[in-house]
């Protein structure tokens, strides 16, 4: 096995009384260990007492150990100062980090075992847990509403964020720095909801946690841990991370893939994607605009539509699932530039006009084009007045995120008066409007109970007050003639019903 750089980082405030003993009590076989090169590091977060004479009298007596000391030149908070250890690990290519505390609250003398897993690759990250082993924690001295109010919190996050650990609150953590250097760890708290955050972004991430039980120890340490303020603090950040999954709210720390434009595919349950897919026939041609991923596509295609693609980007996938693909922008495409080729019986264009800098023109030049002459059009689009975002608005909040209505690529947005208002002035003829639901299956997972439930009620009240309701707008419609056709028509009839051009009054 390679040899590994293993960071011992210490977070201390005023812990004069406690530091030297928790340094002591770093098993010395850790240093003698082949697989790894330890380092310890000990970051003062601006203590008032005497905690770094401490810990620098510590390193004169023990001269063997490598020992970095930091001081802080200001309190950072709990948080604040993981980040700078943790940042620390990473600028000096460490490969994993170890959180203890300065308190001795956590036993130093499990770090071997709470160590061996990311030596040996099983994960990304290990906590070691005091909840693990049923009345541990109450026999190492946890007062009793401590420890129900962590079992409950725990239950409650689990719950929201869709995780399954035995224990949320526990400092005794150690991380993967290839994992640290995926999460945006530097946007969390600066507090105690720190620990909850990273949690979040490790579980967003897909990263795996292993939990390790720990012994339990109350001893005089100082909490400074308020609390009530600290259950609505990390429960709000619980419930922050999950409506960002709704695309009801966006905070930069919780976006764990940057670069990914992609939306995810509706099809499994009542949404616009699904009511696409079900408004087209087995032998239907379709002009697919600004699909994105070939999972869009590839039920179209399953039910036997023949697809002509039009994507910024087109991938392998999608050439695969098409007759006809282009690599185009759709911002500066005239689709009278299409070939005269057999029309197409509709039009997708889903979640694709309120990216657009021009929906005017986009729709005018669909409207013209000779090759989509009497084809059908299937718009949808997100409804700025929905009332959750109205609600936000109404509170002072206005987020900008990866997705959902105020997903950050979005250049214009519409109501249904808005929306039907533009179609009908660049002359289409709106056969359908109704209002979508949110897609609350994608974040509770498609199977669980609680999204189908939501989806059902969420349903139901778009067809009370759709405005306020629907969460996107789903529209079908037809272009009508323009002037030239009808120009041409008449022209057309009328070398039919005039005898000569005689009779013709001018």
């Amino acid at each position: 096995m390679e040899q590994q750089k293993v960071l011992i980082f210490i977070v201390s405030y005023n812990a004069d009384t406690t530091i030297t003993s928790v340094l002591s009590r770093i098993p010395s076989g850790l240093f003698k260990n082949p697989n790894a090169q330890v380092e310890v590091l000990i970051i003062d977060d601006g203590s008032s007492d005497h905690t770094v004479f401490e810990c620098q009298t510590w390193r004169q007596q023990h001269p063997e150990t490598p020992l970095t000391i930091l001081v802080n030149p200001q309190n950072l908070g709990y948080g604040g100062n993981q980040k700078l250890g943790y940042q620390y690990a990473i600028d000096r290519s460490f490969d994993v980090v170890c959180l203890v505390h300065g308190d001795g609250q956590y036993a130093p003398e499990e770090l071997t075992k709470l160590l061996q897993p990311l030596l040996n690759g099983e994960c990304e990250a290990v906590f070691g847990s005091r909840m693990m082993e049923a009345g541990a924690a109450l026999k190492g001295g946890m007062p009793v509403y401590k420890y129900y109010g962590n079992k409950v919190l725990s239950w409650l996050q689990n719950k929201i964020v869709g995780t399954n650990l035995s224990e949320y609150h526990s400092g005794y953590r150690l991380y993967s720095i290839q994992a640290l250097k995926k999460i945006p760890f530097g946007y969390n708290s600066n507090g105690f909801d720190f620990d909850t955050d990273i949690i979040i972004q490790l579980h967003n991430a897909g990263f795996r946690i292993q939990e390790i039980p720990i012994p339990t120890f109350y001893g005089d340490e100082i909490c400074n841990v308020n609390g009530i303020p600290y259950a609505f603090t990390i429960l709000s950040s619980c419930l922050a991370s999950r409506m960002q999954k709704l695309g009801l709210f966006y905070n930069r720390k919780f976006d764990l893939q940057i670069n990914n434009e992609h939306y995810q595919s509706k099809f499994d349950f009542f949404s616009s994607h699904s009511l696409a897919l079900n408004a087209v026939k087995s032998d239907e041609r379709l002009l697919v605009l600004g699909c994105g991923s070939a999972a869009l596509v590839a039920p179209f295609a399953k039910k036997g539509c023949r697809l002509s693609v039009l994507d910024k980007y087109i991938s392998l996938e999608l050439e695969a699932l098409s007759e006809h693909c282009a690599a185009v922008n759709l911002n500066e495409f005239d689709f009278m530039d299409l070939p005269e080729g057999p029309s197409h019986d509709t039009v997708l264009a889903l979640d694709i006009i309120e990216h657009l800098l021009s929906p005017e023109s986009f729709l005018e030049s669909l409207r013209q084009a000779a090759c989509l002459r009497g084809s059908r059009l299937i718009l949808t689009t997100p409804n700025v007045t929905f009332l959750p975002l109205r609600m936000m608005f109404l509170f002072g909040f206005f987020n900008y995120g990866k997705r959902g209505i105020l997903d950050r690529t979005h250049t214009r947005l519409f109501t249904f008066d808005s929306l039907e208002r533009i179609l009908r002035q660049a002359g289409f003829n709106i056969t359908e409007l109704r209002g979508i639901p949110a897609p609350f299956p994608l974040a509770f997972g498609q199977q669980h109970w609680a999204g189908q439930f939501l989806l059902k009620i969420n349903l139901f009240m778009t067809k009370i007050w759709r405005g306020a309701f629907s969460y996107q707008i789903y529209c079908e419609a037809t272009p009508s003639p323009t002037v030239d056709e009808l120009l041409e028509q008449t022209m057309e009839h009328s070398r039919k019903t005039v005898a000569s051009p005689e009779t013709v009054q001018c």
